[in-house]
């Protein structure tokens, strides 16, 4: 006896016809033909059943915070700073709380399983860390979040930020964060990567720094990056998410950049959705995208990872907790338009994530947890282009949401009369 049984399933990775059977919380077979009972049974019918959605940068303190105390008229990064500042000293351990597990159920109705969110940690209260390490018990159950010290203002700009990311650590933070391009000079950047970087090793944990999110050619944090990673043996631990100013550097440079990351074992995350939103505000024509280098980086063998980043918050006033979204507006910035790299792009938004996070028993494998969720769609590239309905959210075994087969009625003569998005492949058919 299984507790769940999905039939007729297609994987990612094209293969179809297979049955996924669950018990106690991980997959037990991948096979044509199970036939034994189960508790739940659900005909995936030829469409896509897909490990969990993992979003490997989020701000979850901020979400859904959008209006408060204003908005953000400029749209730009350095006023969503400005705002952050003014709602963190009035908003409370309560109000993060129920925004938290508000976005969560968002976010898992959409099929994501895993969330790395930073913190903010230049806050002497620290009500953000106590919130999200509440959130994060809560939601354990059915989503594992990851959290970052973040020291938004500055480690070493802001006079008690250090103290503050050390207490976060100690409170059970996971992961040590930075923003290396805010401190006031390249060199108190270069010092706080260093730093932090050793902080980290320290205490055995990974890193995930806010590198060079910026437009400006010479801002190379990511350089002291890869060589503290490298001095430290931190090998396969450390991340550059956003990695903007990459975009505009020079080519030469860069040809020594990438190099460096590979020998670090440096993961990069960039932001799609923001990164062409908040960057390239200084320019007139040509505007430039501000995405990093992701082909370059993905063929040069680095592991990438799109985020999300922002949903309803001081930065950004749109998103909807949907991964495919992300991976739309990467493969589009990115020019990712041939068949193998529309199919990363979904890698981009799953495994990949889930790697650069260390999710254990990630995948649709005999022995993996077994957590996924069936699109309305029939392949990967299939489901980034139509961002389809999560017909089925599975966690440990047990479907913990469920979406009606979305499809339009028609009321044309000598037409269909009903529409399915997933009905469409390539050459007509």
């Amino acid at each position: 006896m299984f507790e769940l049984i999905v039939k007729n399933a297609t994987l990612p990775d094209g293969r179809s016809g297979l049955d996924i059977a669950c018990r106690n919380g991980r997959i037990a077979a991948v096979e044509t033909g199970i036939s034994a009972q189960a508790q739940d049974v659900i005909d995936a019918d030829g469409l896509l059943v897909s490990p969990p959605f993992v979003d490997p940068h989020f701000h979850m303190d901020a979400t859904l915070s959008l209006g408060t105390p204003r908005m953000n008229v400029s749209g730009t990064l350095l006023e969503g700073i400005a705002l952050w500042g003014e709602l963190k000293p009035i908003q409370t351990v309560e109000e993060i709380i129920a925004r938290a597990l508000r976005y969560c159920d968002l976010a898992v109705s959409q099929g994501i399983g895993a969330i790395r969110s930073h913190v903010d940690v230049c806050d002497d209260t620290l009500k953000g860390v106590e919130a999200l390490l509440d959130v994060k018990r809560q939601v354990a159950p059915y989503l594992d979040l990851q959290l970052v010290a973040f020291p938004q203002d500055g480690v070493l700009r802001d006079p008690t930020a250090l103290a503050n990311l050390t207490r976060a650590l100690d409170m059970g933070v996971d992961v040590v964060g930075g923003i290396p391009h805010f401190e006031r000079t390249m060199d108190a950047g270069a010092e706080s990567v260093r730093l932090l970087c050793e902080i980290a090793e320290t205490r055995g944990l990974m890193v995930d720094m806010h590198c060079d999110e910026s437009d400006d050619p010479m801002s190379r944090h990511v350089e002291t990056l890869t060589q503290e990673t490298q001095r430290l043996g931190m090998q396969g631990r450390v991340t550059g998410s956003h990695l903007t100013s990459m975009h505009s550097m020079d080519n030469y440079y860069v040809s020594k950049l990438i190099p460096l990351m590979i020998e670090a074992g440096l993961h990069a995350i960039p932001n799609p959705l923001i990164n062409i939103m908040l960057q390239g505000r200084h320019d007139s024509y040509p505007k430039r995208r501000g995405q990093t280098r992701v082909r370059e980086l993905r063929d040069a063998g680095i592991t990438v990872g799109f985020g999300s980043d922002c949903v309803m918050d001081p930065w950004y006033s749109l998103g909807t907790a949907d991964m495919l979204d992300v991976a739309h507006m990467g493969l589009h910035v990115g020019q990712l338009s041939s068949r193998a790299d529309m199919a990363w792009c979904f890698e981009a938004v799953t495994s990949n994530s889930a790697a650069i996070m260390g999710l254990e028993g990630y995948g649709l494998e005999k022995g993996c947890a077994a957590n996924m969720v069936l699109l309305q769609a029939r392949d990967p590239i299939e489901a980034i282009r139509l961002r389809p309905a999560r017909l089925a959210v599975v966690r440990g075994g047990r479907i913990i949401a469920r979406t009606p087969v979305q499809s339009s009625a028609l009321d044309i003569p000598g037409r269909p009369g009903v529409v399915d998005p997933s009905a469409f492949a390539p050459g007509g058919g």
